[in-house]
């Protein structure tokens, strides 16, 4: 009895294609769908061949990333353009002989090759791509039999209430689907604006952190008001999530609330710029290597990470050394012997120290940053001297100025006879006729 249904079904069937072959609408489809096609190639190879951007592939430049992505995208032109011919196919046909849907078919067809060549040639995101393969064909191919309107009723009849929410299993497989490209398309976007703002000319370095982290807010947050609108979920319920995150932040979140908005204000007010050299109240210092809305990354010249939350540059106080003036005032100590020459010494050392490379020095530069050498105090065993220098950066990591003009130094005085003295004491025996005198006066030096 199966047999013979089946056998009755495929009878049915077989009628029916028998009948629409006899039609002459099928006939007037095939030659839309040929039409449309070519019509399609045409202009895809057109646009291909006019567009600079397509003819070869992006390896220098600007904006290399988008560019690449843009070439990379030759291969979708002629499905796009399949899909739209077919489109407009379908409307003329459906005015002229009341079919078209061998023509929707085709359409879907040529959605699934859209799909295939997004999936193969231009997305690298394996999520995404799961996705595509996984979801978005299938999609396609029940289209192109039909059975997708009846697919759609199905999960759309499957529902949960939470609340005032309603949400059926197409809503969650609908708000999964696009959540998922949305992120993936808002993260290249990110990156992508990102990287060309910090490239530009014209902003300085805190306004292009400013530019970049309010792109970076706005992308997401507009992927988030499209999720919502996805699921069906009205944009003025955020007023309600809005005060819930309030109490949240007033409870449980007030260190990263102020951290977040310390950096938004750290960006505003430009008390410290990426590059600039930092000391804290605690004696730690780095060079400002990140400015995140949360925290900053200070790299000190021996290769660690100090982590300072925003909030610390809005309470406390510390030192910034090279926000405004990349040059900076040194100064070295050392002492001589009483009876030294100081003419003769300050005019050794002043042109030694003058002619160390990094050291600021000339005659076009004021009194004050030229490099000097004076008398800073008498001391016990001898003369402390100061040395005065200027130079850009900071006297450490690659710029260890200090060390050299010691050495510089020790060796010059040595090698013009002038000695730099140690602590000496003198052990004097007022009287020497009382016992252990004796032990004592041959015990006393230096």
């Amino acid at each position: 009895m199966d047999t013979n249904k089946i056998l009755n079904w495929l009878q049915a069937k077989g009628e029916l294609v028998w009948s629409t072959l006899l039609e002459g609408s099928f006939y007037y489809q095939i030659g839309e769908v040929g039409i449309a096609l070519i019509v399609a190639y045409l202009f895809s190879q057109l646009t291909i061949s006019r567009l600079g951007i397509f003819k070869s592939e992006p390896t220098t430049g600007s904006m290399i990333e988008i560019r690449a992505i843009i070439y990379r995208a030759r291969e979708l032109v002629f499905p796009v353009m399949a899909a739209m011919a077919l489109g407009i196919a379908t409307q003329i046909s459906e005015g002229m002989v009341g079919e078209n849907w061998l023509i929707r078919a085709s359409q879907s067809v040529a959605f699934v090759l859209l799909i295939y060549r997004l999936a193969t040639h231009f997305i690298n995101n394996m999520a995404v791509n799961r996705i595509l393969t996984g979801v978005g064909l299938p999609i396609a191919l029940l289209n192109a039999i039909g059975w997708l309107d009846q697919a759609i009723l199905y999960m759309d009849s499957v529902d949960i209430e939470i609340g005032n929410i309603h949400l059926t299993l197409y809503t969650v497989v609908r708000t999964v689907i696009f959540g998922v490209i949305l992120f993936w398309l808002g993260r290249i976007s990110n990156n992508a604006g990102q990287r060309v703002i910090r490239s530009s000319k014209t902003l300085d370095t805190s306004t292009q952190e400013i530019a970049a982290k309010l792109f970076q807010i706005g992308v997401f947050v507009l992927i988030f008001i499209v999720l919502l609108q996805v699921m069906g979920i009205d944009v003025t319920t955020l007023v309600v999530f809005g005060g819930a995150v309030g109490v949240g932040l007033g409870f449980g979140l007030q260190q990263i609330a102020a951290n977040f908005i310390s950096g938004i204000i750290i960006l505003i007010d430009r008390t410290i710029t990426i590059g600039d050299y930092i000391e804290l109240e605690d004696g730690r210092a780095g060079k400002l290597r990140e400015l995140n809305m949360r925290s900053a990354t200070l790299e000190t010249f021996d290769g660690k990470d100090i982590m300072v939350p925003n909030e610390r540059f809005i309470t406390s106080a510390f030192v910034n050394w090279t926000h405004n003036n990349k040059k900076q005032r040194y100064s070295l100590y050392f002492s001589v012997a009483y009876d030294t020459d100081l003419e003769k010494l300050f005019d050794l050392v002043k042109p030694l120290v003058a002619s160390h490379p990094q050291v600021l020095s000339g005659d076009d530069l004021p009194i004050s940053e030229r490099p000097d050498a004076e008398i800073d105090h008498f001391g016990d065993s001898g003369i402390v001297i100061l040395v005065e220098f200027w130079m850009e950066g900071i006297d450490d990591g690659d710029n260890r100025v200090g060390g050299d003009l010691q050495m510089m130094i020790w060796t010059t005085l040595k090698a013009n006879g002038i000695s730099m003295p140690f602590p000496q004491r003198e052990v004097r025996i007022l009287n020497p006729s009382e016992p252990g005198a004796k032990e004592l006066t041959g015990s006393a030096g230096k």
